[in-house]
């Protein structure tokens, strides 16, 4: 590894391990805009996610699991995101999409304000609302990887997009690395066998639904 590019790593790795507080104690986080009635409406409505949830075979079963998981996650965020930014870290490909046009160096204000939105996600997943007001704020997850409105929340100077293979191979390490952290309550190995199935159908679901805006209209 270059010293450039390790030195680009040790600042990345630095800008994410800062503590998140969790859900209950940080009522306000900058971009964090969940419900909000400036969000744009999906393409999708409520009869049609129900229709992807059949085909991810997300189910009631799964629903339940992924709210029990919020009790086991929720103290853990810190270390969840130390894991996935520190896996983020190590890949320069990937690295880029937090790093600054100007110099190509991680921009720390920027990763910070992505940790705090990142934690309340593991919440907001855990939390298994599949409404219209969680369709619309999916729509506007997937708006921020794309070039529609990257950068635009945090007024980066960073890369124009995230591209979209990297939407859905990022599925396998976040819920890889997420099994550890259920197992560490005190769940039986079936209900941890069982919350990070539903972790793995989110994903994918929400994955799914951030893809909109790279797809052709009328393709999606």
């Amino acid at each position: 590894m270059s010293l450039a590019l390790r030195s680009s790593v040790v600042l990345l790795a630095g800008a994410l391990a800062a503590p998140v507080q969790a859900q209950e104690s940080q009522p306000s986080i900058p971009g964090y805009t969940f419900g909000s009635p400036s969000l744009g409406r999906s393409p999708l409505g409520v009869a049609e996610l129900e229709l992807l949830q059949k085909t991810v075979l997300l189910g009631p079963e799964d629903v339940a699991a992924l709210r029990a998981s919020k009790a086991v996650l929720a103290d853990q965020t810190d270390a969840i995101l130390d894991v996935w930014y520190g896996f983020v870290a190590s890949q320069p490909h990937l690295v880029r999409y937090f790093s600054r046009r100007s110099d190509g160096q991680p921009d720390a204000a920027y990763l910070g304000a992505v940790r705090k939105r990142f934690a309340r996600w593991i919440l907001d997943t855990a939390d298994a609302r599949f409404d219209q007001t969680w369709l619309d704020w999916q729509h506007e997850l997937g708006r921020r990887h794309h070039r529609v409105a990257k950068n635009h929340t945090d007024r980066a100077d960073s890369v124009e997009i995230v591209h979209f293979r990297y939407l859905p191979a990022l599925i396998v390490p976040v819920t890889t690395t997420l099994k550890p952290f259920l197992a560490k309550k005190g769940a039986s190995a079936e209900e941890v066998e069982r919350m990070h199935a539903a972790w793995v159908k989110s994903v994918t679901l929400q994955v799914i639904l951030w893809s909109h805006p790279y797809v052709r209209e009328g393709d999606f």
